[in-house]
C-alpha cells in the first residue's frame, strides 16, 4: 500500500533569512533583532499570579472552555470592542491563534476542488493552512471589486495587518460580509492587533475607544448578526502571553459548535491554569494600556529614524510593525540594515505583493530599539 501523498508545503521562510542574520550579529555592538514579533518584556503580574493559583490541574479541562473564560471573552468584546451581547456559546479557546489560522480549513471541511480567500499581503500560515487542508489558496482584494465567488468556502479578513498595520473600516467590513453571505463564504477575521493603534486621538485611557478599530463582529458591519462570521483573537501581544499560547475564536455559535465538536475528539485543548490566566487578563485593562504606551514610545523613536535613513514607511498605523520601503528588492535593503546590525523582515516573507518592503518589529527592548536609532542616525 502505497503511503499518502505529501501536501506541498513551501520552504520555512525564517531559514531563509540566516545570512542576514549572521551579518548582523558580527556588528561590534551586536544584534538588534527586529524581524519577529516575539514580546520581550515581562508577563503582567496580575496574569501570572493567576496562572499560579489555577497550577492544581490535576483533572482534565473543558476544551469548550469554562462558562467563567467565555463570558469573560463576551464582556471584553463588548467593553472593548464595541460588541453587544455576544452569545458565550459561540466562544471557543485555542492554543495561541497561529494553531487556528493553519487547521481552520480542514476543520471547517474545505479540501480539493475548494478555494480559500487571502490578502495580497498576509501572514504566511493562511497560505500554509490551506494548504494543509489540500484547498487553493487564491488572492482577494477587498479594496476593489469582489470577485464571484466560485469556488471560495473561507474568506480570510487581517485588520489590523500583519505585516502592513492597515486598518480596514466599517463600510469595507460591511461589504465584505455582505458579498459572503450572498455566496456562502465564512469569513475569518483575525483582529489581534486591534489593541496597538498609534492614533492619539483614538484613545480613552490610554487605550482605543471601542469599535475605533472594528470587529467583523461590530454590529456596525454585520447588522447585529454574526452568522457566517468568526473572529480571531490572541493575549500574546496586548499581555504579553505568547509562552502561555492563549487565544480565542467568536462569533457564529453554529460554526463554533462544529469547530468544538473536532476539537473533542484531537484534544486541542487550551490548559486549565491558562484558561484562568486568559480570563483575568481579558478582565485588566491597566496592563494593556501599559503595555501599548512602552511599544508606542519604542514607535516614535524607530519611525522616524528609519525616515531619517532613507525608509518610507507605508500604513502602519496599527500593530507592532512598521512597513518600510526603499523602493528596491525587499532582500536588498534586508542586507544593507545587517550591515548595521540591524535584521527585519523581508516582505517577500507575506506575498509577491510585499517584495519591496520590510517588516520591521517594535519588540525589542528600549535598549536595543536606541541601539538601531543611533545606528541609523549615523
Amino acid at each position: 500500500m502505497a503511503p499518502p501523498s505529501r501536501v506541498a508545503l513551501p520552504d520555512f521562510p525564517w531559514d531563509s533569512l540566516e545570512p542576514a542574520k549572521a551579518a548582523a550579529r558580527a556588528h561590534p555592538d551586536g544584534i538588534v533583532d527586529l524581524s519577529v514579533g516575539t514580546p520581550v518584556d515581562p508577563t503582567p503580574e496580575v496574569v501570572r499570579r493567576a496562572l499560579a493559583d489555577a497550577s492544581d490541574a490535576h483533572g482534565y479541562p473543558q476544551t469548550y472552555g469554562t462558562p467563567a473564560l467565555r463570558e469573560a471573552v463576551a464582556g471584553w468584546f463588548e467593553r472593548r470592542r464595541g460588541v453587544p451581547s455576544l452569545d458565550p456559546a459561540g466562544v471557543l479557546p485555542t492554543v495561541g491563534s497561529k494553531e487556528l489560522v493553519a487547521w481552520l480549513p480542514l476543520l471547517l471541511g474545505l479540501g480539493p476542488g475548494d478555494q480559500v480567500g487571502i490578502p495580497a499581503v498576509a501572514y504566511p500560515t493562511y497560505d500554509v493552512g490551506t494548504r494543509i487542508a489540500r484547498a487553493e489558496p487564491v488572492v482577494v482584494d477587498l479594496a476593489g471589486d469582489l470577485p464571484q465567488a466560485g469556488a471560495i468556502r473561507l474568506l480570510w479578513v487581517n485588520s489590523p495587518s500583519n505585516p502592513t498595520g492597515a486598518v480596514h473600516d466599517v463600510d469595507t467590513l460591511a461589504r465584505v460580509v455582505r458579498w459572503a453571505r450572498d455566496n456562502g463564504v465564512v469569513v475569518a477575521s483575525d483582529e489581534c492587533y486591534a489593541e496597538l493603534v498609534w492614533d492619539d486621538g483614538a484613545l480613552v485611557d490610554g487605550l482605543p475607544r471601542p469599535g475605533h478599530v472594528p470587529s467583523i463582529l461590530d454590529p456596525r458591519v454585520n447588522e447585529g448578526s454574526t452568522e457566517g462570521l468568526l473572529a480571531c483573537y490572541s493575549l500574546s501581544k496586548q499581555s504579553n502571553l505568547a509562552g502561555y499560547r492563549a487565544a480565542l475564536v467568536a462569533g457564529d455559535p453554529r460554526i463554533v459548535k462544529q469547530l468544538l465538536e473536532i476539537r473533542k475528539h484531537a484534544g486541542m485543548i487550551v490548559p486549565w491554569p491558562v484558561q484562568e490566566a486568559m480570563r483575568v487578563a481579558l478582565g485588566d485593562d491597566a496592563h494593556v494600556a501599559e503595555q501599548r504606551a512602552r511599544y508606542a514610545e519604542r514607535r516614535a523613536a524607530l519611525l522616524p529614524a528609519l525616515q531619517g535613513a532613507g525608509l518610507r514607511v507605508d500604513h502602519s498605523e496599527a500593530g507592532l510593525y512598521l512597513w518600510s520601503t526603499r523602493d528596491e528588492d525587499c532582500w536588498t535593503t534586508v542586507d544593507a540594515l545587517a550591515q548595521h546590525g540591524i535584521l527585519v523582515a523581508p516582505g517577500a516573507f507575506y506575498g509577491a505583493a510585499g517584495e519591496r518592503h520590510v517588516r520591521v518589529a517594535l519588540t525589542a527592548s528600549d535598549e536595543r530599539i536606541q541601539a538601531a536609532v543611533r545606528r541609523l542616525s549615523r
